[in-house]
């Protein structure tokens, strides 16, 4: 049995997509592992005055229609009174033990595939300051929206022993934390991960969250960043790297060998799949971040 928390404020106007997107956030940290998610307990915090309480009905008919989808039962919840409105689940899954994905599986040799494109932050703050196109906010929400269900099953299927969701520590955040646990170094190549349209845009034009500033303090002198990376658009190819992400893609270690099956079967589901690194032996720093 695998338990996850999560919830967090709106990252869209439309409630309906809030709940769902909400959910799926969720259900990405059992999938993360290669787990099933079972039942899940919702977390509401909405004002006492102010806001329709239809809008609250709305973004629970959403989480509900995606815990349904993947045959997920809605056992309970709790909700408080606050003044920002805030939404997730508690969750419960259930794993194979011989076929748990952990962040501490990753092997020299390994490859690093990213399923979903980054950059949902940067666009999502983009739409509150009205910077973002109507085009950049669809293309956000339906990659929130795309569930890593497929990808869990995927993990089972291969054997895979190292997986992580990209959320709010962002692609290197994540990536760190798993070469840190593995005790080894990852070297990702900036130009081959995968970014939403207009992400670098918004990056450029500063449109950036808290998290920037906390994901870099949080990885620290433990990365390596080529110079190129760092100039890169004026330092947004790099800002990308560390945006924060909401019902993120999942971050996979595979053999080497198997990579490129693996990676033929997630674009299947995930188009924007892509290799986007290996993991070599133990270096000076966890992580390296190169030009190519």
């Amino acid at each position: 049995m695998v338990q996850t928390v999560d919830f967090f404020t709106p990252v869209v106007d439309d409630p309906f997509d809030f709940g769902r997107i909400s959910a799926l956030n969720s259900l990405n940290d059992i999938w993360a592992m290669g787990g099933r998610p079972v039942t899940a307990m919702a977390i509401t915090c909405f004002p006492r005055q102010g806001i329709d309480l239809a809008i609250l009905g709305e973004i629970m008919r959403g989480g509900l229609s995606i815990l349904s989808e993947n045959g997920v039962a809605l056992v309970g919840g709790h909700s408080v009174q606050n003044e920002q409105i805030m939404f997730g689940y508690s969750v419960t899954g259930l794993i194979d033990p011989q076929q748990l994905a952990t962040n501490s599986g990753a092997r020299p040799g390994d490859v690093l595939i990213l399923t979903k494109p980054l950059g949902t932050g940067l666009i999502s703050t983009g739409v509150k300051f009205g910077k973002a196109t109507a085009e950049m906010e669809e293309q956000a929400r339906e990659t929130m929206l795309s569930p890593n269900r497929r990808g869990a099953e995927l993990i089972r299927q291969f054997g895979i022993r190292a997986a992580t969701d990209i959320t709010g520590f962002g692609l290197l955040g994540h990536a760190w934390e798993v070469a840190r646990a593995s005790e080894v170094t990852f070297e990702i190549a900036a130009p081959a991960v995968p970014l939403l349209d207009g992400a670098l845009e918004m990056a450029r034009q500063r449109m950036l969250t808290q998290g920037d500033r906390t994901n870099r303090l949080y990885i620290g002198d433990d990365v390596t960043i080529a110079p190129a990376v760092a100039a890169t658009d004026e330092g947004a190819l790099l800002s990308a790297l560390f945006d924060p992400q909401t019902a993120g893609g999942l971050l996979i270690c595979v053999a080497a060998d198997e990579a490129p099956r693996l990676l033929a079967e997630l674009q299947v589901d995930y188009p924007h799949a892509a290799i986007i690194g290996q993991v070599r032996e133990r270096g000076e720093r966890s992580m390296v971040v190169n030009n190519g």
